[in-house]
């Protein structure tokens, strides 16, 4: 199955004056139908000489800064380190127990 992975903006950080987003909070969330993985993170923006009006603003433009943001790069070992997950959640590496159990 291939590997579903979905960017969403959990919430954003404001100046309440203009309206200027100075951070996002974010979430990635790696799902093949059957495994799921997930991460979170946050980050910073400077401010830009021409603010998008905050009630214009919407997910697919404050997800498109986050990936200009992280780079190209970032983004592809985030995604990388999600479907790392999947496949250990798939065929495990490691486990606990005891051969008496």
């Amino acid at each position: 199955m291939a590997t579903t992975n979905t960017w969403k903006i959990a919430n954003l950080d404001r100046e309440t004056a203009d309206g200027y987003v100075f951070a996002a909070h974010y979430t990635v969330n790696a799902t093949d139908e059957t495994y799921s993985a997930g991460a979170y993170g946050s980050i910073g923006f400077e401010k830009p000489d021409t603010l998008v009006a905050f009630a214009d603003l919407t997910e697919e433009i404050v997800i498109g800064w986050v990936k200009d943001q992280l780079t190209a790069e970032k983004v592809a070992e985030v995604e990388a380190a999600l479907q790392a997950q999947l496949d250990e959640q798939k065929t495990p590496t490691k486990a606990s127990g005891t051969p008496w159990s």
